[in-house]
């Protein structure tokens, strides 16, 4: 079976996906989908994922990144977020956010 690629899902290398399989497999791996997490001595909890969508809205690069600190691991309430382009930024990107979100609210 061949698929058309799928406008605005991308994988963790910036290549788009072209069939909702694979979209559905890679969303269904936690491992694939985490870079990162970081439980702060404070309690709060920063973590970056891949979204694999398209989070530009067609203004820019495909931001397919987010980092999100939370008051603590489990509160649904974010504190503060930041998108990427590519899985080197969001490294980059999450420990930014630890380091801002160490020393206080930004």
């Amino acid at each position: 079976m061949t698929c058309a690629v799928l406008h605005d899902w991308y994988d963790r290398q910036g290549k788009p996906l072209a069939c909702p399989r694979e979209i559905e497999r890679l969303l269904r791996d936690a491992a694939y989908k985490r870079l990162a997490e970081t439980t702060l001595p404070d309690g709060k909890w920063v973590s970056t994922v891949w979204l694999g969508i398209d989070h530009s809205f067609g203004m820019g690069r495909p931001l397919i990144f987010e980092t999100m600190v939370f008051p603590s691991r489990g509160d649904g309430h974010d504190l503060g977020c930041e998108r990427y382009a590519t899985e080197t930024e969001a490294a980059e990107g999450h420990e930014r956010m630890v380091r801002l979100w160490s020393i206080g609210e930004p």
